[in-house]
């Protein structure tokens, strides 16, 4: 299986970065660096990184000055060694075979840039069924519309340089745009792997009222294009830790 540059955008997430560093050191697959790009946080995000620099050899930590999804993302791309890119969030968290379930079916597939599903382990039954109509959705527009979850996509260096990266002019669903710029050229799909992260930001803006933002973002999207004029506002980083 190829090598595979990871790359982690942080904004004062020192309390979850360290869960995601520790199941990538106990992944199956092993060649791939980390690169985590944090966006000049508050905390001590960049501390906690560091200190998994021997239990994760290949491991940058870079600190920008500026704040930005977008940004950071491009940014880490820039910083990346390997042809094969992984996007993740820093409050992700991965079983120990993602990496070589997800290379095994990018490889047989022969995939320039997935997505992967959201698990929904140890959730309520609300948050499952919730899920599941999520996914099943990410599954019937992979076809003719695709969107993505930023949290944790694949992509290629050749494929990020071509499309000119995440477009950071775009605050909402630059992570659908990107999956659509690259499904023009390039072989996408949805492949069936699945990744957890916490439930923090649907809890503080809300189960339903967060997916309906979502989906007249998107409705938006598909009838008018990109949004890039702040229409819809959404702030990077917002999420605050449970008291």
């Amino acid at each position: 299986m190829s090598p595979i540059s990871i790359v982690i955008i942080t904004l004062n997430e020192e309390k979850r970065i360290g869960r995601l560093l520790e199941d990538l050191s106990k992944q199956s697959h092993r060649d791939f660096e980390v690169i985590v790009v944090d966006s000049n946080s508050d905390d001590n995000t960049c501390l906690v990184a560091q200190g998994f620099e021997h239990a994760l050899p290949a491991l940058t930590v870079h600190k920008m000055q500026g704040r930005g999804t977008s940004l950071g993302r491009n940014t880490g791309a820039k910083l990346a060694r390997h042809e094969r890119l992984l996007f993740l969030d820093a409050d992700v968290r991965l079983s120990p075979t993602f990496l070589t379930n997800a290379l095994h079916e990018l490889d047989s597939r022969k995939l320039d840039v997935a997505g992967a599903y959201m698990g929904a382990e140890n959730l309520s039954m609300s948050y499952r069924l919730g899920y599941a109509a999520f996914n099943t959705g990410l599954f019937i527009t992979s076809f003719f519309f695709p969107t993505a979850v930023g949290a944790c996509l694949f992509s290629t260096r050749r494929v990020h340089e071509e499309i000119g990266g995440f477009d950071e002019s775009i605050v909402l669903c630059e992570d659908c745009d990107y999956a659509k710029r690259a499904a023009q050229t390039w072989r996408w799909r949805m492949i069936p792997v699945s990744f957890w992260f916490d439930p923090r930001r649907l809890e503080q803006d809300g189960f339903l009222q967060m997916g309906m933002t979502y989906l007249k973002a998107n409705v938006r999207r598909f009838f008018k294009g990109e949004m890039r004029n702040n229409e819809m506002e959404y702030k990077f980083g917002h999420y605050k830790d449970a008291q």
